[in-house]
């Protein structure tokens, strides 16, 4: 099926304040040099937060991670659990149609959604609160038919119980996931026939759905409130240093959580001391006859790269053509959170072809990756 972008987009994308702490969260977990293995919760993340994936999110995150905005693109319209497309301000209701389900009932589902939504699926309704689509299986088979609403699973649904649901969304209700005929989890209808001895000790719902309720991660947009709790690495000891002590007051007090001010901190080039790890290679104040060179043509150099390079005194192609390995270390380890990217993307090995055989050729031979 080819996927394309929607024909219309926003003029830009930012993540909140806290999504964008979550989001250094999730980059931590990966080694120097694999922060592009982030990619995708991190378009997951900027889809959370404006309920579908544009452009400018897309770029955004490439950016955040120095990938060529062609690498993000291909994730994002490969996986089809990304919409590319505005989708309900509400709800975006996704109907499994696979065999379990379209045996129990999924195509009345469907009429539903046709009816009380749109016509045709991926068309936000006439208030532009709900959409809808038809997926493949979501695993939910024993609750047959069923539908992921927002993040969650409404299983054993009726045509009757899923207007019910599309009311209640509207009129600003979130109703509690899981089975809508009383069901715990999957056990059969007509009750436990085993392990009945946990029956009396479990919480009021199952675990899905009970995280789902306790922390009103349902049907909303994902504004970062969550970080406490899905970036538990993130509050380690280790991250409280008297450093920050002063600044992290007063970023809370402006509704951002204090690892954010660490991450905003540590992030301003002023407080960024050079690491003294390799050589230092002959760096410049400022691009020669005023002019620097486009660096986002080497692969792995994205915009917030180049101003990195720029901060080191990096402007010209032939700087990093002349590169010592022993220099190549040094830019490496001062690249802050984007470490051993020279290496990694043949910075190098780029710019010499640039710089020896020019840009024609070098074009010629990026499209395969000749370096």
């Amino acid at each position: 099926m080819l996927r394309r972008l929607h024909k219309d987009q926003p003029a830009a994308f930012a993540f909140t304040p806290a999504n964008m702490e979550w989001a250094q969260g999730q980059i931590s977990k990966y080694p120097a040099g694999r922060q592009a293995s982030a990619i995708i919760p991190l378009l997951f993340r900027a889809q959370e937060q404006e309920g579908w994936l544009s452009r400018p999110a897309i770029e955004y995150v490439a950016d955040m991670l120095g990938l060529a905005y062609i690498r993000a693109l291909e994730v994002a319209t490969f996986y089809f659990m990304f919409q590319l497309q505005p989708v309900g301000t509400v709800a975006h209701i996704q109907i499994c149609g696979t065999t379990s389900c379209m045996i129990c009932g999924a195509e009345e589902l469907i009429a539903v959604c046709k009816e009380l939504i749109s016509a045709h699926p991926h068309t936000p309704s006439a208030d532009g609160k709900f959409s809808w689509e038809e997926v493949e299986c979501l695993g939910a088979c024993a609750n047959a038919p069923m539908a992921q609403i927002g993040k969650d699973y409404y299983e054993d649904l009726s045509p009757a119980k899923l207007r019910e649901l599309i009311a209640r969304f509207s009129n600003g209700e979130v109703p509690v996931p899981g089975s809508q005929i009383g069901r715990y989890s999957s056990e059969p209808l007509n009750g436990l026939t085993a392990l009945k001895e946990f029956e009396s000790g479990r919480t009021q719902y199952n675990a899905s759905v009970q995280l789902a309720t306790d922390i009103g991660d349902t049907v909303k947009r994902i504004d970062g409130t969550e970080v406490p709790i899905l970036t538990p690495w993130r509050a380690k000891p280790a991250l409280a240093e008297p450093a920050v002590a002063d600044e992290a007051p007063a970023a809370a007090a402006g509704g951002i959580a204090a690892p954010l001010a660490e991450v905003l901190t540590a992030a301003k080039p002023e407080l960024a001391e050079p690491v003294a790890e390799g050589v230092k290679p002959a760096l410049l104040s400022a691009p020669r006859d005023g002019k620097a060179d486009d660096l986002r043509v080497l692969e792995g150099i994205g915009p917030k790269i180049e101003a990195l390079c720029h901060e080191l005194g990096i402007y010209h192609f032939d700087q990093i053509a002349a590169f010592t390995e022993a220099e190549v270390a040094w830019v490496d380890a001062n690249l802050k959170s984007f470490k051993g990217r020279v290496v990694r993307d043949k910075w190098v090995a780029q710019a010499k072809i640039i710089v020896e055989q020019g840009m024609e050729e070098f074009l010629r031979r990026a499209k395969t990756n000749d370096y």
